[in-house]
């Protein structure tokens, strides 16, 4: 698959206490109420692990109707959707059924194959972020797991809340299946953060919620930045009050093999993905579900 090539220079070639500079940003592509920031047609080709980043952000809730996401199939890839504010209800195919809230995040990791959905809840304005970041071969088709998590299950330190990975003393509540660090992070204006990443990790980004930041050229509200490869530091300053996600990782070594819903290492891996995924929409419609 042909990917975007924004790296301004490899790896080695970049000096580890020189800030790296943005490459690239983007304000993606809006669907009502989510915006598609990311996707591994394009940014996701580039930044993989990390391939689907969507910008939700629904106001007035109360008084427009929006539609929610029935019950739809992933495979092959893990999906985190952290909020920032109101809620959501959510759904899957073992029957679990409830509401997550400001500060909740759901984990969803499809591995050979799972359904959900869900439709936005009672606040009358939603916001957070939804990440689908691609599996290795040894977890692509492993068993599906499913967790939610309270906000007091999650590791905090400084400004930082801990999605995946580890910063500083605090740590992640779920086992991240590659090497990844995920974050959302809150600055008033004024306020600096420094992220220097760990051994390995090459590729990163930051997509801002609400606010206004410098690295040093600006991130604007409803922006996704790309920085370029290698193992630099980069910093952020809060010109206003600011929260936006930040990820970093090494780079996911495979080519993506993709279907309507899935991403995978692999046609024979797809294949297999799809097939579960059949079976399990099969076993749905039996139910009376879809």
């Amino acid at each position: 698959m042909n990917t975007l090539d924004l790296s301004r220079s490899t790896a080695g070639d970049v000096a580890s206490d020189r800030l790296r500079p943005i490459v690239h940003k983007t304000l993606g592509q809006r669907h009502g109420p989510i915006t598609r920031l990311m996707s591994p047609s394009d940014l996701g080709g580039v930044l993989k692990p990390f391939v689907f980043l969507d910008l939700i952000d629904a106001q007035d809730l109360s008084r427009v109707k929006v539609d929610g996401v029935g019950l739809h199939p992933h495979s092959g890839i893990a999906t985190l959707t952290w909020l920032l504010e109101g809620s959501v209800n959510y759904e899957d195919d073992l029957g679990r059924r409830g509401q997550i809230e400001q500060g909740w995040m759901e984990w969803m990791h499809a591995g050979n194959g799972a359904w959900h959905g869900g439709n936005f809840g009672d606040s009358d304005r939603l916001r957070g972020f939804q990440l689908w970041i691609a599996l290795p071969p040894a977890s692509e088709l492993g068993q599906p797991v499913s967790r939610y998590l309270a906000p007091d299950s999650l590791g905090r330190e400084g400004p930082v809340t801990v999605l995946l990975g580890q910063h500083g003393h605090a740590r992640g509540a779920i086992d991240a299946p590659s090497s990844i660090d995920y974050f959302s992070v809150r600055l008033k204006a004024g306020e600096s953060w420094r992220y220097q990443p760990r051994p390995g990790h090459s590729v990163a980004w930051a997509a801002v919620s609400v606010g206004h930041l410098l690295a040093p050229e600006s991130i604007d509200a409803g922006e996704l930045a790309v920085f370029e490869e290698g193992p630099g530091p980069i910093e952020f300053i809060a010109v206003q009050d600011t929260e936006f996600v930040f990820g970093s990782a090494a780079k996911h070594p495979h080519e993506l093999t993709l279907g309507n819903y899935s991403v995978h290492t692999s046609p024979l891996a797809l294949l297999e993905g799809e097939r579960r995924i059949r079976e399990i929409g099969r076993e749905l419609r039996a139910q009376g579900r879809l």
